[in-house]
């Protein structure tokens, strides 16, 4: 549920008492609401106030500014959406080739869905005028799932488990596999294929990459 949403790693200043948590996290959804329905550069602080409730000086107080509210969010919805793929076990005793199976397949379920999907078109657009916003998002998005998967394969390498000299790569080949099904849902293509042919897609290519990392 929403109010047990660690904040700590989000805001600026992060409130000691349940009323501020609430206010705190109510304009971090207030301001994604209203971002999604009139873009970035349509919303004030004022249309986030008038609509979480509270003032500005929260604002100020929790984030720093409109972009530190903007990265606040980036990053509340990048740890639910890790929550959700479950990227971060480290349990490599599990089915290897079933465990990547299902990261790519809730990678891909995540952004299927619409809301996620235009909150990924909202970043696109955001991080061309923000450089500060673009690296901040690239570092705590992409890099950092990147690295978390290449964590993986390197336990799984020591473990004798597949041989992969250069997990990093690998992860960014590995990732690369959803490449051409995520920008079709970025561009609003809808998609033409059942659940079971990106099931067999997916499956295939996850073979074809364990393929290449057999034990030597």
């Amino acid at each position: 549920m929403h109010e047990h949403v660690q904040l700590e790693p989000l805001a600026k200043d992060v409130p000691q008492t349940k009323r501020g948590h609430e206010r705190c996290l109510a304009l971090l959804l207030s301001a994604t609401e209203l971002f999604l329905e009139r873009g970035y550069d349509n919303v004030s602080l004022d249309d986030i106030v008038n609509h979480a409730g509270g003032s500005k000086a929260s604002i100020y107080k929790y984030f720093g500014n409109k972009a530190g509210l903007f990265k606040a969010i980036c990053d509340y919805r990048r740890e639910k959406f890790f929550a959700d793929i479950n990227v971060h076990t480290e349990d490599t005793n599990c089915d290897l080739r079933q465990h990547l199976i299902d990261t790519l397949l809730n990678f891909y379920c995540h952004i299927l869905e619409p809301e996620n999907a235009a909150f990924m078109r909202l970043i696109l657009e955001q991080s061309q005028r923000d450089p500060d916003i673009a690296l901040h998002i690239h570092e705590r998005g992409p890099v950092h799932i990147q690295q978390s998967i290449a964590y993986f394969l390197e336990t799984a390498h020591l473990q004798g488990l597949l041989h992969c000299e250069n997990p990093l790569f690998s992860a960014q080949l590995y990732f690369g596999i959803l490449r051409n099904l995520e920008w079709r849902i970025l561009m609003g293509i809808p998609p033409h294929e059942t659940d079971q042919e990106i099931i067999n897609y997916i499956s295939y290519c996850v073979d074809r990459f364990l393929d290449a990392h057999q034990k030597r």
